[in-house]
């Protein structure tokens, strides 16, 4: 089973989702794939570790519920304007942090979330502790999709998902994303051919920041509410957890880990903090023995099974 199968398999089961299971948990799901998917643009393409990344989700959720709620904008205007808004602080945090590698650029990227953090609990458009609260679902495009109704949204949502998707599939294997993949691998030897290693992670780094902030504007518009948890550093070492359980680097391992983690913290919540205690168990679990993630170690036990079979 090839990649692009097993892609075509997840949008079947997308299509026919919301009639077996709740649209909201799905639409939870589904934006933070598209999280976790940006986030691994950065990890796994770019080789930046970022633990900060919390700080584009959360602003960009902030700036859309505000935008709906207090200007009266309408929805695809405001999640534009919630992606603008992360990508440009990507701008911002990116051409400091890139001046530096490993440890130090996560720092950088961690001090600049915390400042984030602050900046949201003092501001007065956030409802400091309290959050944003009361989103409305206006209609979308003129009002031709009535979003106040969940199976509208969701595929609204699965359209979103599918965009940003589709974008990180086409960055990826672009010229661009193969540049990215030559400096992750060895920066020194990119250069030399002529390549500006700074100036190709800075672009990966907006790119992800902007797509981050999509998925924070999107999850604003599904549960009408945004709170200081989504720009905390526990939501930026949830991404991380995601990408890790589903396979960092591979183009449909973020996916499943953010699906993987989002319904275990669904049905779990009655077990309250041993959510927690689990969700550790699987990490630690992953690290292990599935260094590669859910995706990439099944993609290599179907490699494996197919060069036997050829034999």
């Amino acid at each position: 089973m090839t990649s692009r199968t097993f892609g075509f398999i997840l949008l079947a089961v997308a299509l026919v989702a919301p009639f077996i299971a709740y649209p909201v948990f799905l639409m939870t799901a589904l934006c933070f794939a598209l999280f976790t998917c940006a986030f691994n643009l950065l990890i796994g393409y770019a080789g930046l570790m970022s633990f900060g990344h919390a700080m584009f989700f959360g602003i960009a959720a902030y700036v859309c519920g505000h935008a709906i709620k207090v200007w009266g904008w309408p929805p695809e205007l405001a999640l534009i304007a919630g992606s603008l808004v992360a990508g440009a602080l990507g701008v911002v945090t990116g051409a400091l942090a890139i001046r530096r590698q490993g440890i130090y650029f996560a720092m950088i990227t961690l001090a600049f979330s915390q400042m984030i953090y602050f900046f949201c609990l003092q501001a007065p458009f956030t409802g400091g502790e309290d959050g944003l609260q009361g989103v409305p679902r206006s209609p979308m495009l003129g009002g031709l999709l009535p979003i106040q109704n969940d199976m509208v949204l969701y595929y609204v949502v699965l359209a979103i998902f599918l965009f940003g998707f589709g974008a990180m599939y086409r960055i990826i294997h672009s010229p661009f994303g193969q540049v990215l993949k030559a400096i992750r691998e060895n920066e020194q030897r990119a250069i030399s051919l002529g390549y500006n290693a700074d100036r190709y992670k800075l672009v990966a780094f907006i790119l992800s920041a902007t797509l981050a902030g999509l998925a924070g504007a999107t999850k604003a518009i599904v549960l009408q509410f945004a709170t200081l948890t989504d720009v905390t550093a526990a939501m930026s070492g949830e991404v991380v957890l995601m990408a890790l359980v589903g396979g960092i680097g591979s183009i449909l391992g973020p996916v499943v880990g953010a699906v993987v983690i989002v319904t275990m913290q669904n049905y779990l919540a009655a077990t309250g903090e041993w959510v927690l205690v689990i969700q550790g168990v699987i990490f630690v679990a992953i690290v292990l023995a599935f260094r590669k993630g859910i995706v990439g170690e099944i993609a290599d036990r179907w490699r494996a099974f197919n060069a036997g079979a050829k034999k």
